[in-house]
């Protein structure tokens, strides 16, 4: 779903963010605060139809939502990001099935984000533009690396100024060395201390 389908424009995450929403009345947790830990460009394609239905469905526009953090994500569309990210999950693929799977995914890459980019553009706004102009406006926790091979640093950094620029309370810490997805692993003392303060501050801060 993340690598071909979301990618290419099928909005195949819709039916899983909402079974998630769901869980939460299952679970009881509709009236609890809710903060969402977002993970790399597969947790931005799932957080951004979960935005949309917080947004637009009942019953999910009653849940206390109060902040969400970002580790290592989002980025724009990186075709050589793309293909890092699907090497390191294909690792224990059989290698003729892997580099099968790579080349497909680079070639209708080049030919959906390339050649037809100025006709599916208008079929389909990116996740990271989605975000740009998300209508959430709770704080956003943004942890990222420049040292990360998947997502370029620059494009954390742009969408958190964009995000404050709005209004928002946000924050952008860099790990400078840490790699992708791995700054928990890398600092885990100051990673723990940035989340626990984050949700302390959107907690307090929430309307009861």
């Amino acid at each position: 779903m993340v690598f071909f389908s979301e990618s290419f424009g099928i909005k195949s995450l819709q039916t899983p963010a909402k079974r998630l929403l769901e869980l939460l009345f299952d679970y009881s947790m509709e009236n609890r605060p809710i903060l969402f830990h977002v993970f790399s460009n597969g947790g931005v394609m799932l957080y951004r139809y979960i935005l949309e239905a917080l947004h637009t469905q009942q019953p999910f526009k009653s849940l206390r939502v109060v902040g969400t953090i970002f580790d290592s994500a989002p980025g724009r569309r990186n075709l050589r990001g793309g293909l890092r990210a699907l090497e390191t999950v294909l690792m224990s693929t059989n290698v003729l099935l892997k580099y099968l799977l790579l080349f497909s995914f680079a070639a209708t890459a080049v030919v959906l984000r390339i050649v037809l980019y100025p006709l599916t553009r208008l079929v389909h706004e990116t996740h990271y533009d989605a975000l740009l102009r998300a209508p959430s406006r709770w704080p956003e926790l943004y942890l990222y690396s420049h040292a990360d091979a998947i997502i370029q640093a620059s494009d954390v950094e742009q969408m958190s100024e964009a995000r404050q620029r709005l209004g928002l309370s946000v924050k952008a810490v860099d790990f400078s060395d840490s790699a992708h997805v791995s700054h928990l692993r890398a600092y885990p003392a100051a990673y723990t201390n940035l989340c626990r303060t984050f949700l302390s501050d959107c907690v307090q801060g929430s309307p009861r």
